[in-house]
């Protein structure tokens, strides 16, 4: 499985979402403690625990 993972460092923080759903931000201390936080939130939406939980679709135009 592989997960694009959209984050940016705020402070002491690491603050992002998981590409095709930006609704759903997490934060951790490192990179990894991020990483595994979305992981969770993929998982549960995967499981159907997040029932409104739509993807973006991605759209890459050559320019």
């Amino acid at each position: 499985m592989k997960l694009n993972i959209v984050y940016k460092k705020e402070k002491k923080w690491f603050i992002g979402h998981i590409q095709e759903y930006p609704d759903y931000e997490s934060q951790g201390k490192t990179v990894d403690e991020l990483r595994e936080n979305l992981i969770e939130i993929y998982n549960d939406i995967n499981q159907g625990l997040v029932p409104d939980a739509e993807p973006f679709q991605l759209l890459e135009v050559a320019i």
